[in-house]
């Protein structure tokens, strides 16, 4: 899942896109409005971390401008705890709405959540057959059994299992998958794709030619 995060504070940002990264997450990062805004609006996130208090335009603005023309889910972050502050968030735009000083957990946790009702999935668990992702732990089963992925083998799989009965393109993938600064090669996605067909059986994954990938 690709993340953007727009935060002005140099030891905020760049401590909580390491603790994103570690959690698999690909991360694009921007430190004022006009920038975020900027990304936002021209590239595909599966949600945005947008701090209030920016240089340019200010979390609000940011979200006024944005909206009209995108729907990526929105956690605002703020150290305005008045509950005024959290009304104009949410009417602006914003999903969801985090104070300052806040716990990891639960800003990874709301993430998750944003992420998933993005994509129509309400709970942390996802069943397809035999197959079990458990989006909260980050863990796959297959008939009971944890079965070890690597990080972009998850990444990959979670997010077409987030979009099962649809045919996912490689473009669309590259864009959630990979953040701004990832040279990939062109064949990444398919060695994932081999990778995980191996140790999840030959058909979890369906090749549509000249199309993509899908999982039903």
């Amino acid at each position: 899942m690709r993340v953007l995060l727009v935060e002005d504070d140099p030891h905020l940002i760049r401590s909580l896109a390491a603790t994103l990264r570690e959690e698999n997450y690909a991360v694009d990062e921007a430190q004022d409005g006009e920038d975020g805004l900027f990304k936002a609006q021209t590239e595909n996130y599966d949600a945005i971390i947008l701090d209030v208090m920016l240089p340019h335009l200010n979390g609000w603005q940011v979200l006024e401008r944005l909206r009209p023309a995108r729907k990526t889910p929105v956690l605002m972050l703020t150290a305005r705890d008045a509950v005024r502050d959290r009304i104009k968030g949410l009417d602006t735009g914003a999903d969801d709405y985090l104070t300052k000083p806040f716990d990891i957990d639960e800003l990874l946790a709301r993430l998750r959540a944003l992420i998933r009702r993005a994509a129509g999935q309400t709970h942390s668990i996802i069943e397809i057959s035999e197959l079990t992702l458990d989006t909260a732990a980050r863990t796959v089963r297959l008939s009971g059994q944890e079965v070890a992925l690597t990080a972009r083998e998850y990444a990959l799989l979670e997010y077409l299992a987030l979009h099962r009965g649809q045919v996912v393109s490689r473009t669309t993938l590259y864009e959630h998958l990979f953040d701004e600064d990832d040279s990939s090669l062109s064949n990444l996605l398919d060695v994932h794709v081999s990778n995980l067909r191996k140790k999840l059986g030959p058909d979890i994954i369906t090749t549509r030619r000249g199309h993509g990938y899908s999982m039903t």
